[in-house]
């Protein structure tokens, strides 16, 4: 049986935002990470400095190129040994409303973030599990290893501005029901996490804008969901969920979005 410090857990898009708070959710709970970033390695090394522990490790890789996930694989897997733990949260979002913009920007805004955001992570997936499903159960509860995917409440409600955003988060919670089913009598456990708006600095601009006050309205808590708020969903299912709960879909959105 392993402890926490025993595990390895792969976050991307960890270099800000909830991809940092996760990070330092993780390292406060004890486990080793694995950290990708795009291309910021500066701000990489900041989160980096910031969690407890030691031995994590920095990887850079391009999710939206071909290839990109397969060689972050690769190289975390050289570096580390294994992973028990894939966090998917790296993402895109390309404004494309679809009488705004031409037929170019279109097809380029969901080649891009169909790329970055469904086909990634369902590669890194495919890795993860089948690797996962070849080690020995960690523990009878915690299993062979755990997938959490970084979700959205515009796969259900929509995006109107950003409607492949809406689209490639709605396939995510569909790989993550689908592998959810094929992976789980091999003892690896999938969820998914859907956050609403999150008071990151790539959302401050338009809180702080003209619809920041129609944004706030939407929430009962007369806020939006924190980056913590989020990462405490992401450990729970990472290290405590149960195993029954695998195929599950959390909604972290301050009922902002109810669905039945």
């Amino acid at each position: 049986m392993t402890t926490i410090s025993d595990r390895v857990a792969l976050i991307t898009g960890a270099s800000r935002g909830i991809g940092a708070a996760i990070a330092r959710a993780l390292a406060a709970k004890g486990c080793r990470l694995a950290l990708q970033y795009r291309a910021n390695r500066g701000a990489a090394e900041i989160v980096a400095a910031s969690l407890a522990g030691a031995r994590h490790t920095l990887h850079a890789a391009d999710l939206g190129r071909l290839g990109g996930a397969e060689s972050l694989w690769n190289d975390v897997v050289r570096e580390v040994g294994h992973v028990d733990i894939l966090v998917n949260n790296a993402g895109v979002y390309f404004h494309h409303a679809p009488f705004e913009v031409d037929l170019a920007t279109w097809r380029s805004a969901w080649r891009e973030t169909l790329d970055t955001n469904l086909l990634a992570p369902a590669e890194l997936s495919y890795l993860a599990a089948r690797k996962m499903a070849a080690q020995p159960a960690a523990d009878p509860l915690f299993g062979r290893g755990r997938i959490v995917n970084i979700s959205s409440r515009g796969a259900f409600r929509g995006e109107p501005d950003g409607p492949a955003y809406g689209a490639s988060k709605a396939g995510l919670n569909a790989l993550s029901q689908s592998l959810a089913k094929a992976a789980a009598d091999r003892g690896v456990y999938v969820y998914a996490i859907a956050p609403g708006w999150v008071a990151t600095d790539m959302a401050a601009e338009h809180l702080r804008g003209p619809d920041g006050a129609d944004i706030i309205a939407q929430h009962p808590l007369g806020r939006v969901t924190t980056p913590e708020e989020v990462a405490d969903a992401v450990v729970f299912c990472a290290l405590n969920a149960p195993a029954a709960m695998t195929g599950a879909i959390l909604d972290v959105n301050g009922a902002s979005y109810l669905r039945t």
